[in-house]
């Protein structure tokens, strides 16, 4: 990549981490009750579907990481810091592979990516309790995380078609 391309690239990748903290905090702020403990927006995933479509696997891994940390460092704490990453990691694996196939689109993606995510934090619960039985829990999740994936989904496919194609080549 040229000297000039990189420094785009890197342009590109903080502001992607700048709204992903953004779009953290503002899922904080909202007071979310649907009757489902731990369902969340997931806004910020906007930013990491976004990073993975442009820049790959690698730095939507890194994206991801530093988002989790930052985040939980500023609005949660160490559980938060550990269920995340153990859904990340799950997530960003399925949607890589669903992206990577090229039988998916962004809103495909992103809802195996949400459902995915959801599992990893259920399995991790699950495991911290001692409790296969939270596994009830999983088609509430399900549920959310379609619903939830396909609004970033759609979003995502959205943002990808408003990007300037010279940053849409950027890849690592």
């Amino acid at each position: 990549m040229r000297r000039g391309g990189q420094a785009a690239a890197n342009a590109a990748f903080g502001i992607l981490l700048a709204l992903a903290l953004l779009l953290s905090y503002v899922e904080v702020l909202l007071p979310l009750s649907i009757g489902i403990p731990g369902v969340k927006l997931g806004l910020a995933n906007l930013a990491s579907l976004v990073c993975l479509y442009l820049f790959g696997i690698r730095r939507a891994a890194l994206l991801s990481v530093l988002r989790i940390v930052l985040t939980g460092f500023l609005f949660g704490n160490m559980a938060a810091i550990l269920y995340s990453l153990s859904g990340a990691a799950l997530s960003l694996t399925a949607a890589a592979l669903a992206k990577r196939s090229g039988g998916f689109s962004a809103l495909g993606v992103s809802v195996l990516g949400a459902v995915f995510h959801n599992l990893g934090q259920l399995i991790v619960a699950s495991l911290v309790v001692q409790n296969r039985g939270l596994f009830w829990y999983f088609p509430l999740l399900l549920l959310a995380g379609v619903i939830m994936g396909a609004l970033i989904g759609m979003l995502t496919a959205e943002v990808l078609k408003h990007l300037p194609a010279s940053l849409c080549g950027a890849r690592d």
